[in-house]
């Protein structure tokens, strides 16, 4: 709080210190003390009178106008009357011989109560200067009283009554109390239903401890308050708020009770508020405060909270202590008193004064000092003492003005100093001020005075020096108005707003609103302004293109407007009242046209006035001539996002989105990081046309469809065409439609209507815009109808669409289909059924006959199914009417097997077989076919060719059952195993003795056949015909019976000798087959004679070809280490390249190192080209994780970099035809024999160089043997030693050439 002044003991001169504030206006303070006089000072602290009194003053009160101040001394029975306007004092005769005791103004007139030592009582109008003397209204001093707002006045006396008397002091009620009255107010009870009634009770406080409501119209009731002893007495009361009473006790306390019924006496709060003493309370209502004052400090509680401290003053110099506290009418000044005989007056509230320039901000600070700051270009504050207390304040670039009523005070301002410039009056009191850098324009009695600031230094003419608007011969009056750089602008009560341009001295714009222009606020550029008009509805105005658009949801409390001054933020403005903050932002470019939309409300702290608005920031004035800056809640993604969670992350993009922050919007989205916020931040672009900012966005979700869109339109210069299509990208098809009209290509609406299929619209503009179109618009339209199901809209548009001309024959014929169609529909069959007839096309008919058979007209359906050539649909129809003739008709055209087959039974009904044979074959039903040959047409023989043709089960067992009715049990016996009957064939077969007949067609439909019907036939032999090789024979087939087999076979040889080759050869494919180890040394030692001692005799046997293969395979793979062994590499690449190209044959587990090792030998040999085919199999995803680690890296580099060269293989001769081939190929392409190869090399023999192992018979190339055996003392194939002595080369190879291999 700051000290306005102090008036110290030697000013006031004695103690104790009354004082008494002018009422409502509270300019001037009346103190006095003990020596005699009285003292008036202005708010400020100047004395401006003093009057004499004949004794000390008593008391003395205001009247409730604050003109005139009544004092009453000791030792004189007159009234001292000083009048505030004029400052003079007058002497009041009371005719009353005694001393004067009380003094108290009535609060509604002129009507002063005095009381004197004896308890008489005078009532003096001031106005008629009448004098109502009452005498013996009390025995005693009248010590206390009060008046009520009607007229009554109260009365309290040492006498211990309470009189309560009218203006006329005639009495009305008397009351007797305990103790002396003291501090009596007038007061409201406040009842259960807590509605307001009139002043009938009086609280007083009695013997300074109990607080006393007396109800003079229920005087037998009254309601005394005690409290509590070590409260202390009771030092003054306060009433406030709706029924309570905030008590002051003497030992510090303060105490607030309610007076409601149901709470009466209950304290609501208990503060101890001062340690030693508390000697006086105030209230002001108006700042919602109060204050306490004891020892020597004042505390100030807002009324709101009084639990929280609002401040604390502190007067160290007052030792003595603190005594009374009281508090002007307006809350603006706190005077106290101190026992030591001083008084100090503090500012608690001062009158919000400001203005705003740009982002310079004038306000008051103290009643006689001004600040200007700029907190945004953080310039250093400065302070301009002025000579008044001002009404108003307005600032501009370079100056400031002060001023009251109708003077003016203007101030240069510098950068570090203030200089006084002038002061100036106008023709009136001055309602509003404002300035720029040259000019003031004043605003007084509906006039605005435009006058330049320091005329006398520009040099301007002298035209240019002062202008008065409006004009003369102009009517109206001016309600408000403003100054821009460059324009004055004011509003009338006719509702014109004038543009006057200072630079050309004339007028250049004006609007005419319906009613009167109350308040106009420009933006910094004053390019646009909001107005607010009689009916307190507020609007934008942009006097460029003369647009007003009503500000939505506009309260009509509003007290100001702030343009947004941050230059990025354009568009953005605020409307305030008391109690809030609204947003607002005007969009000037949407595909919508322009439009003002609400963002959101913040709350405006308690008596905070806005100056300034800067990026979201909000600086207020406060009371206490500080400012205060207020975060807008519309702003909040301006702060730290760190912590921020999603959901207030996305209502921060809404905001941003809002306020048109498309940068701060995308900072979010990267936060939230959802298609949905990207997507809302893209449409938001849209709407307000930023098409390079949506490509953006759209380019970072990869809506590829969208910026390619968007790129081919961002071009368009037209500003309506171009927000036709951002409005039909939104879907907002009605917006862009009226866009799109509006454009210079209006026919872009009908494409629209037409890409979109809203053909009724499509319609209507095709009228306007393009009546060709309406053709195939209508033809479209028909088939859209016609899915509906409106057939009868759909045949009009049909019939609308047909043009008749030439040119358009196709889309013609596609109208008069559907013409024929919905005809069929409505049920005009015949101009339908022609119409489809007339139409060439096929697929017309096959609709047409659709809907026909749908609706059962089956007769005309197959007629348009016949002539559309859909004979297969045609006959169906007619099979379903019955008529056959016309299926035999159609039946030679007809494909569908379901119609022939219901053609043939209709004829094996009739009887006639042939064509229903004939039918059935058509048909595929075979068993029918077969059935009616038997059964009907006696024609077996084409019975049994169908069956063999066509493989038929039943048709078989037909056949079957025919040939065993005639006795021929062998072909019986074939049919039924045919037909899978195997067990009744078996039967037959045993019945009649046709065992041979049964295996031969066993054999025959081996394929067909399982194990256990050669399990049967075997038994069958073995048991009756005791052979044992014909029995062997069937046993490989009989799956896990290769063992039981062999042994027949091994058998049968033993006591058959012609046939003992066979069985050998039959043993030997047995054991093939089985590919059992087991079996085949049990087949070794057999043929070697280990089991029986007896060798058999060498019989040229035949060898499969598959084990024949397998064996060569194996033996390749065994040479391969040999020649390995001896470092050649070449003979080994060869072999393994042979083993690698018949890797399936290997478990899989071998294949990889295999391969591998191929891929190795390939490398060094040289076979480059080999190496990396086989490398490249490996790198397939089956084998390639499989690879040795230490080959891997090699062989992914030779699939990396391939290298193909590769030698050509040297060709030898076939020892078959002498073709040349190359030497390891083991099949010649001249005469097809797969020939011999060279155990030794792996290569194929050739005629010349031939010999044989003398152990195991296997050919060698003579030259390669022999170069072997000097390193290696056995054969490679059967591992026997051979002595290279033995060795003998054979000239005649022939008979080696015939050894048979299957």
């Amino acid at each position: 709080m700051k000290r306005v002044f102090s008036l110290l003991e030697k000013t006031v001169l004695g103690s104790p210190v009354q004082f008494a504030w002018q009422k409502t206006l509270g300019n001037f303070i009346a103190i006095t003390g003990s020596d005699h006089t009285v003292k008036i000072f202005d708010r400020h602290g100047q004395k401006k009178n003093e009057i004499s009194l004949s004794g000390n003053c008593i008391a003395m009160d205001w009247d409730q106008d604050g003109d005139t101040l009544a004092i009453i001394a000791d030792k004189s029975s007159s009234i001292y009357l000083w009048d505030a306007n004029t400052n003079k004092t007058s002497q009041v005769d009371t005719g009353m011989r005694e001393l004067m005791s009380f003094l108290r103004w009535s609060k509604t007139e002129a009507l002063l109560a005095a009381g004197t030592a004896k308890g008489n009582l005078l009532i003096y109008n001031h106005q008629t200067s009448r004098k109502i003397p009452i005498l013996g209204k009390h025995t005693k001093r009248i010590t206390s009283g009060c008046w009520s707002n009607g007229k009554l006045i109260a009365l309290g006396g040492e006498d211990k009554l309470i009189t309560i008397s009218n203006h006329e002091g005639d009495t009305i009620r008397v009351g007797t109390v305990k103790g002396e009255p003291s501090d009596m107010q007038f007061i409201v009870m406040k009842t259960d239903d807590r509605t307001s009634g009139s002043e009938t009770t009086v609280s007083v406080v009695l013997g300074k401890k109990i607080l006393y409501l007396f109800n003079f119209q229920d005087p037998d009731n009254p309601i005394e308050l005690q409290f509590q002893q070590h409260y202390g007495s009771i030092v003054a009361y306060k009433w406030y708020g709706d029924g309570y009473i905030m008590i002051g006790f003497s030992l510090g306390f303060f105490v607030v009770i309610s007076t409601h019924i149901r709470e009466i006496g209950h304290e609501i709060l208990q503060v101890c508020n001062h340690k030693d003493n508390l000697t006086s309370i105030a209230i002001s209502q108006s700042l919602n405060k109060a204050a306490s004052c004891g020892d020597n400090c004042i505390k100030i509680h807002d009324l709101s909270d009084l639990n929280e401290m609002y401040a604390i003053i502190n007067l160290e110099d007052e030792n003595k202590g603190l005594d009374q506290l009281s508090w002007t009418d307006d809350g603006q000044l706190l005077a106290v008193s101190a026992k030591r005989g001083s008084l100090h007056v503090f500012l608690t509230k001062l009158p919000i004064l400001g203005d705003s320039c740009s982002t310079r901000i004038a306000y008051l600070t103290s009643l006689l000092e001004v600040t200007v700051a700029n907190h945004i270009e953080r310039e250093i504050p400065v302070t301009v003492s002025v000579e008044v207390e001002p009404s108003f304040v307005a600032v501009g670039h370079y100056h400031l003005a002060v001023g009251m009523n109708n003077r003016a005070w203007f101030y240069a301002l510098g950068e570090n100093s203030v200089k006084k410039l002038k002061d100036m009056e106008y023709l009136g009191t001055v309602n509003n001020m404002c300035l720029n850098s040259d000019y003031a324009a004043a605003l007084f009695e509906g006039k605005v005075q435009l006058h330049m600031i320091e005329s006398e230094v520009l040099g301007t003419q002298e035209e240019r020096e002062t202008r008065l608007f409006p004009d003369n011969d102009d009517k109206s009056k001016i309600l408000c108005h403003t100054l821009t750089s460059d324009f004055l602008i004011y509003g009338t009560d006719a509702g014109i707003i004038q543009y006057f341009y200072i630079e050309d001295w004339q007028y250049v714009n004006d609007y005419r609103h319906p009613v009167s222009v109350r308040k106009i606020f420009p933006d910094p550029s004053g390019s646009r302004l909001v107005f607010i008009d009689d009916k307190s509805d507020g609007f934008v105005y942009c006097p460029v293109n003369d647009g007003v658009y009503e500000i939505p949801n506009f309260q009509p409390t509003i007290k100001g407007i702030l343009w947004e001054n941050w230059a990025m933020d354009k568009g953005v403005f605020v409307a305030y009242d008391d109690d809030k903050i609204y947003t607002y932002v005007f969009h000037k470019d949407t595909i919508q046209g322009s439009k003002v939309i609400l963002a959101g409300g913040t709350r405006v702290p308690y008596s905070h006035k806005p100056l300034l608005l800067y990026n979201g920031e909000l600086t207020c004035q406060t009371q206490s001539g500080k400012t205060n800056t207020v975060a807008l809640s519309t702003h909040s993604f301006l702060g730290t996002l760190k912590s921020v969670g999603p959901n207030d992350l996305k209502q921060m993009l809404t905001q941003t989105i809002m306020l048109k922050r498309f940068s701060e919007a995308w900072e979010l989205c990267k936060l939230l990081n959802s298609p949905s916020s990207w997507n809302e931040l893209a449409r938001a672009c849209l709407h307000h046309m930023e098409l390079e900012f949506a490509i953006r966005v759209y380019r970072t979700i990869r809506n590829v469809g969208m910026v390619m869109s968007l790129e081919q339109i961002k071009g368009i210069e037209d500003h309506n065409l171009l927000a036709g299509h951002l409005a039909m990208f939104t879907s907002d098809f009605n917006l862009a439609q009226d866009l799109y009209l509006a454009s210079s290509c209006p026919s872009v609406a009908l494409e629209m209507r037409r890409d979109l299929q809203h053909w009724d619209s499509a319609l209507q503009l095709a009228k306007r815009l393009a009546p060709d179109e309406i053709p195939f618009i209508s033809k479209e339209y028909a088939i859209q109808l016609e899915f509906t199901g409106d057939y009868v809209n759909a045949l009009a548009h049909y019939e609308k669409g047909i043009t008749g001309n030439n040119k358009f024959q196709e889309h013609d014929e596609a109208c008069l289909a559907g013409v024929a169609q919905m005809s069929i529909r409505m049920g005009d069959i015949r101009r339908g059924v022609n119409q489809a007839i007339k139409h060439p096309s096929r697929v017309l008919k096959r609709d047409c006959g659709a809907i026909l058979e749908s609706m059962k007209q089956f007769s005309e359906a197959a007629q348009l199914y016949e002539k559309g050539q859909y004979y297969d649909k045609a006959a169906s129809v007619y099979i379903r009417c019955k008529n056959w003739a016309k299926v035999g008709e159609l039946l030679p055209h007809v494909s569908s097997p379901k119609i022939h087959l219901q053609y043939a039974k209709a004829k094996e009904a009739d009887g006639r077989y042939k064509e229903a044979v004939l039918a059935y074959e058509n048909a595929k039903q075979w068993d029918n076919v077969i059935r009616l040959y038997l059964d009907h047409l006696n024609n077996p023989e084409k019975a049994v060719s169908v069956v063999r043709e066509t493989q038929s089960l039943d048709g078989a067992k037909m056949v079957a059952r025919f040939f065993l009715q005639l006795g021929d049990y062998g072909s019986a016996i074939q049919f039924l195993v045919l037909s899978k009957c195997n067990n009744e064939a078996f039967s037959l077969a045993q019945q009649h003795n046709k065992m041979e007949i049964y295996a031969d067609i066993i054999s025959e439909f081996e394929n067909t056949t399982n194990g256990k019907n050669y399990q049967s036939i075997a038994l069958y032999i073995l048991k009756g015909e005791k052979s044992l090789l014909r029995a062997g024979k069937f046993f490989p087939s009989i799956c896990s019976h290769y063992s039981e087999a062999l042994k027949h076979f091994l058998k049968g040889s033993k006591h058959t000798d012609s046939c003992s080759t066979t069985g050998y050869e039959m043993a030997i494919e047995t054991v093939g087959q089985a590919k059992d180890e087991t079996l085949t040394n049990q087949l070794i030692d057999y043929l070697m004679g280990e089991s029986d001692g007896v060798p058999k005799v060498k019989q040229k046997i035949k060898i499969p070809s598959e084990m024949a293969t397998n064996l060569m395979i194996l033996h390749s793979y065994i040479l391969v280490k040999i020649h390995v062994k001896y470092g050649d590499h070449l003979k080994g690449a060869r072999m393994l390249i042979r083993v690698a190209n018949n890797i399936s044959k290997f478990h899989i587990k071998y294949i990889v190192p295999i391969l591998t090792s191929t891929v190795i030998e390939c490398h060094r040999a040289g076979l480059k080209k080999s190496a990396f085919g086989f490398a490249a199999m490996l790198m397939r995803p089956e084998y390639r994780n499989k690879i040795d680690v230490k080959y891997k890296k090699k062989i992914e580099a030779m699939v990396r970099r391939p290298d193909t060269s590769e030698a050509e293989e040297p060709t030898t001769p076939c020892p078959y035809c002498e073709f040349l081939l190359p030497e390891c190929e083991l099949l010649c392409p001249g005469c097809k024999n797969n020939l011999p190869y060279c155990i030794a090399t792996g290569r194929h023999m050739v005629q010349g160089d031939w010999t044989v192992c003398p152990h195991c018979d296997f050919p060698a190339l003579f030259s390669e043997f022999r170069s072997l055996l000097q390193n290696e003392s056995t054969c490679p194939m059967c591992s026997e030693k051979v002595n290279i002595v033995s060795l003998m080369k054979i000239v005649d190879c022939t008979p080696h050439l015939n050894l048979e291999v299957e």
